[in-house]
């Protein structure tokens, strides 16, 4: 459980920690390497613990020292991911396009993590099966294989339905080692696609195109040793930008890279707070006495991002006038809104429409997460709202933020986290079984 008593003044520096998608998926793609890769600027998450385990489960050997995390592929000893960890992480069906590549084949079940839509991998199955892998699904397992005397994937032309983040980085990873060259259009072009390019390119892979919606990618024999720099994570330092915002406050931010925030950056002005960038590295943020309100739309990258979603209607629930938030990407991204409402905001849901009519002043209440980004905009909503809130299930929270308490709390927040004994145990047992050697 968070308590957090609210209304606040923050001031100071946020340190802005390793992109949680980038790390996820360049784990992943150290399945490629049958040498030593170096991480570095790897945040400190559950999500980043469980990829870990389940990358020691197919036999990696890693060591971890704060942010750095040391990687040796050169042992993978089955091809079979684990059920009970693949079932709590979404990123971790990743697996599957590094170890077919590598091994010719691969068992992964279907993947979970956050409720927060269907996000079906038959984009994945597709993309595999235009590379000519065998795919079958049967009993929440799917199990891919290259048959023929050089199970090597081959390189296709791929057109993807819809530009999923998840599919583009499975089947790049997959094409690095395949016969041939693979074209994906309609790509995703997230910041954390280019940097998994960027890390396949470091260990020897041809890649061009990463970052546009057509990637091109020149299959080599094998990958080598390297070692790496996660980019900043952008939802962390929009969240934090969020929380100036609400807040009222002047906060600076660092590093960040200002061209993956220009959305967010850009609704932040039209609500009426101050954003300066400070150095390429850095920005500062500066919270108007009122904002005002404003219409969103979630969109794949360059467009307004889904992971701010939660956080930005946090912000508009106390914005002048009314605002309309059209979700997009994922159906069930906007069960926030009950427990923003219990909170005093005054939001109304249509489908994957909500219309927020700004409100005075927001009330401390006991709310509940019900997904990663939702826990971040209860906790921004808990900072701006009079008296004391508490926000159970900080689980989600523990996925996808580093430290964020302990960041708050530095520049003045006032909030204290109580663990139960469940939930203390729990994480003694996660830490036990990461396998992490550090």
């Amino acid at each position: 459980m968070l308590e957090i008593w609210g209304r606040s003044t923050l001031k100071g520096h946020v340190q802005i920690s390793g992109a949680k998608n980038s790390a996820l998926a360049i784990m992943a793609g150290a399945l490629l390497c049958p040498e030593d890769c170096r991480l570095r600027n790897v945040p400190s998450l559950m999500d980043v613990q469980r990829m870990a385990q389940i990358l020691a489960a197919l036999g990696l050997k890693m060591e971890q020292h704060g942010d750095v995390l040391d990687i040796n592929g050169r042992d993978i000893q089955q091809s079979q991911a684990p059920y009970e960890l693949v079932s709590q992480l979404r990123a971790s069906f990743f697996a599957i396009g590094p170890l077919l590549a590598r091994l010719g084949v691969a068992r992964v079940p279907l993947p979970g993590g956050c409720a927060i839509g269907a996000r079906p991998v038959d984009l994945h199955v597709r993309g595999l099966q235009a590379m000519g892998a065998d795919v079958q699904i049967e009993h929440g397992m799917v199990h891919a294989y290259v048959s023929g005397s050089n199970p090597r994937l081959k390189g296709a032309k791929i057109y993807l339905d819809y530009p999923s983040v998840g599919a583009t980085e499975t089947l790049m990873m997959a094409a690095t080692l395949a016969d041939g060259e693979t074209t994906i259009e309609n790509a995703a072009q997230e910041p954390e696609v280019t940097d998994l390019a960027n890390f396949c390119q470091a260990m020897g892979a041809r890649i061009r195109g990463a970052g546009t919606n057509t990637i091109i990618i020149d299959g080599v024999k094998s990958l080598h040793s390297v070692e790496y720099s996660i980019i900043p994570d952008r939802i962390e330092a929009g969240t934090f930008l969020v929380a100036g915002a609400i807040t009222h406050s002047e906060l600076s931010l660092s590093p960040i890279i200002p061209d993956h925030l220009t959305a967010a950056i850009a609704k932040l002005r039209a609500i009426g707070a101050k954003v300066i960038l400070e150095s390429p590295t850095c920005v500062r943020v500066i919270g108007a006495n009122s904002h005002v309100a404003t219409d969103i739309e979630t969109l794949p990258y360059p467009g307004f991002p889904t992971d701010m979603q939660a956080q930005f209607m946090a912000l508009l629930t106390l914005s002048e006038g009314d605002s309309v938030i059209t979700e997009t990407v994922f159906e069930n991204r906007l069960r926030h809104v009950a427990e923003l409402n219990r909170m005093g905001a005054d939001i109304r849901v249509k489908g994957n429409i909500a219309i927020v009519r700004g409100v005075p002043m927001l009330s401390g209440a006991p709310v509940v997460a019900t997904d990663l980004r939702a826990s971040a905009a209860l906790v921004l909503a808990g900072l701006a709202a009079n008296g004391k809130t508490t926000i159970e299930g900080l689980q989600h929270l523990d996925r996808g933020y580093d430290n964020l308490v302990g960041k708050l709390q530095n520049v003045g927040a006032r909030l204290q986290r109580l663990k139960g004994d469940k939930e203390a145990e729990s994480e003694s047992a996660s830490l036990n079984t990461a396998n992490l050697g550090g």
